[in-house]
């Protein structure tokens, strides 16, 4: 009952089927630079009971200035972006600290450094990408230990290139899919980076983030509309195979009778149901198919 969520920017899922949400406690971004700001002083991360609405757990508070992405591993460690800080945690499932990358509100574009990280991917064998993010325009990945490897992208709207690449995941097989924000687009590459494909979405401006539903191998993507920066449309949530082709559209388009809301990020659990954090309204919607069939 005493609970606030704050805009829920990260989503995860853990083994139990609990989602984990990154969410900011008040915290606005209303400007340019954020890295001056101090510490939110409120619980930042919960766990939350999928069915109940239930707060089950929450933690987080004087660690981080401007929550961002977040990624549940196979282990259920929880890792996060924070943009104020420009870095990227590592934590336990209790909140302890296991790695922190990149250094705290230095911003840069090297091996060491970060400039607003937006999301994390972590890879079966402990390895994880990160998508760096609003002021660099590259996907970097290191190993489990957290050793640079390589990195890949610029600032374009070329193939491999990247204006805020936003979000970020994988599928089975390893490959890399990056919801490149300003672009409107989702970029498909192989596990080194190499570019295979786009989906190019001409509806509206904005691309926030994707999910992949591996038990269906399907990829979702959302995106986010306004009308001459003023008249909020909303989000859409589309569904597609892992090569781009379009099955399945609604949010403020079709039969959606909800609320306006602006999707920032989505997560898909072993029964295929759908999970969005809405930053416009501050909550956290869930979606069932009405049939596996359709």
């Amino acid at each position: 009952d005493n609970f606030i969520l704050g805009s829920p920017t990260g989503l995860g899922l853990d083994t139990n089927g609990d989602i984990i949400v990154f969410h900011r406690s008040g915290r606005a971004w209303d400007s340019m630079p954020i890295s001056h700001l101090p510490l939110i002083d409120k619980n930042t991360i919960s766990k939350i009971d999928p069915n109940s609405g239930k707060v089950l757990k929450s933690w987080g508070k004087n660690l981080f200035i401007m929550p961002h992405g977040l990624e549940v591993d196979r282990q259920n460690n929880i890792w996060v972006t924070d943009c104020g800080l420009h870095q990227v945690f590592k934590f336990d499932p209790d909140g302890n600290l296991l790695m922190t990358l990149g250094e705290a509100k230095v911003s840069g574009n090297d091996s060491s450094h970060f400039n607003l990280p937006t999301d994390i991917a972590v890879t079966d064998d402990g390895s994880f990408y990160v998508s760096d993010g609003y002021l660099n325009s590259r996907v970097i990945k290191f190993s489990k230990d957290g050793e640079y490897l390589f990195e890949w992208g610029e600032f374009g709207n070329q193939n491999g290139e990247f204006n805020i690449p936003h979000g970020i995941d994988l599928d089975k097989e390893g490959n890399v899919y990056v919801a490149d924000r300003e672009n409107n687009r989702i970029q498909k590459f192989d596990a080194k980076g190499n570019f295979i494909g786009l989906w190019q979405n001409k509806i509206t401006e904005q691309l926030y983030s994707v999910a992949i539903d591996n038990n269906e191998d399907h990829l979702f993507g959302i995106d986010y509309m306004t009308i001459n920066d003023t008249l909020i449309k909303g989000s859409d949530i589309f569904r597609f195979d892992l090569s781009f082709n379009l099955q399945m559209q609604f949010g403020r388009t079709g039969s959606y009778d909800g609320p306006i809301s602006r999707y920032h990020d989505i997560l898909i659990d072993g029964n295929g149901s759908i999970y969005v954090g809405d930053i416009l309204g501050n909550k956290i919607q869930k979606f069932q198919l009405k049939s596996k069939n359709k």
